[in-house]
């Protein structure tokens, strides 16, 4: 593989994305829709479900620039739940605030789930979500872990494209930038009791997507003291609570002059995950074999599609040894003394491929940058 390969893969991932189970979005005009409430059957072919859509009387301006997670479009999915009535209409409707009991469960006990994926526009101009069916599975997976209900995964996807289609003018014209989808799933409990909800809220925002870390390769801080997840957890689910929790750790990284953590666990301090990155090492390993590894799914490991997208194209390239193992952070050192380490890299939605700088680990730094050279 030519170097440097986290390049060589973000490219192919962007650029094979489309044969990877991604789907395309249905041709649709949203200038022909009447700005008034109507119900929506969905396109010919698919799901019979009726959806309302309320389009917003204005729009926003679009920026020309933006970071990640702060401009939104113009529209929002809700769909709500309850135990008596089950699933009402999903409603499309203006963005806007929610309206929330003061003793929502999801507020007190973190009883929520979210999954993140994107839309990009192809140089035939045309849309396409990345693999989404694999969102739907983990969300779902996530969602029977926080005792929230059971959802119909193909029409919420179907819901999705539908709000995708009404705002495609925000999904940018650019290989560097893309239309990030948030669904979210919460408890609406309006109740202090520690309980499994007779209702929820499901529900999906968008906001444009640019580049995620302000450099081109992240510096990692790896302090044994904190763990990210725990066998027999949650860290294999898209919690809300597995994120918030770690901002104690982040803020001692960026205090170290660091930008993420390198996540370790056990005894033996192995490997786990990069900020909320899943995380791959190109080396060549203690057999002398040319090898792209990444921890396994043991349980405190997230499924992420695109680790899982890198696995699919490295395997279907038959270049080097692909292997799920465990990992060590002694094995590491000792391959960068050696001089084994080829290149370190997290992957994740949000950043795509991000190749690592260096770590901090007992108190030394061990860079990395010098195998990048000088295209990093």
């Amino acid at each position: 593989m030519q170097t440097n390969s986290w390049y060589h893969i973000h490219t192919a991932l962007y650029h094979t994305c489309f044969p990877l189970s991604s789907s395309v979005i249905w041709d649709y005009d949203a200038s022909n829709l009447p700005h008034k409430n109507r119900q929506d059957k969905g396109p010919p072919g698919r799901g019979a479900f009726k959806r309302i859509v309320q389009l917003s009387p204005t729009l926003k301006t679009k920026p020309d620039v933006s970071s990640f997670g702060v401009d939104f479009t113009d529209h929002m999915l809700t769909i709500e739940w309850s135990s008596t009535e089950g699933w009402k209409a999903p409603l499309i409707k203006p963005f806007g605030n929610l309206s929330l009991h003061p003793a929502c469960s999801s507020l007190h006990y973190a009883i929520q789930v979210f999954e993140g994926l994107k839309v990009y526009r192809g140089d035939d101009n045309k849309l396409r979500l990345f693999r989404p069916m694999l969102n739907m599975n983990r969300m779902a997976s996530s969602a029977k872990k926080a005792c929230l209900p059971a959802f119909d995964q193909p029409e919420f996807l179907e819901c999705i494209r539908r709000l995708v289609e009404i705002d495609q003018d925000w999904v940018p014209h650019s290989y560097n930038a893309s239309l990030y989808i948030r669904p979210t799933f919460i408890s609406t409990e309006q109740s202090l009791g520690v309980k499994k909800p007779c209702r929820a809220l499901l529900y999906v925002i968008m906001c444009l997507a640019g580049t995620y870390f302000n450099t081109n390769a992240a510096s990692l801080w790896a302090d044994p003291k904190y763990i990210r997840a725990w066998k027999g957890g949650t860290g294999d689910c898209k919690m809300g609570g597995n994120y918030g929790c770690s901002l104690f750790a982040l803020d001692e990284a960026v205090d170290n002059g660091c930008q993420q953590v390198l996540w370790l666990y056990g005894d033996d301090h192995q490997i786990t995950e990069a900020g909320t990155m899943n995380v791959f090492l190109f080396w060549i390993n203690e057999d002398g074999e040319e090898e792209l590894a990444t921890p396994p799914l043991d349980g405190i490991i997230l499924p992420g599609v695109t680790r899982q997208s890198i696995l699919d194209l490295t395997r279907n390239w038959g270049e080097f040894k692909v292997s799920e193992r465990y990992l060590t952070m002694s094995q590491l050192c000792s391959a960068l003394k050696q001089q084994r380490v080829k290149e370190m890299f997290g992957s994740g939605t949000a950043c795509m491929i991000c190749p690592i700088r260096h770590i901090a680990y007992n108190g030394q730094v061990r860079n990395l940058s010098n195998i990048y050279k000088e295209e990093i």
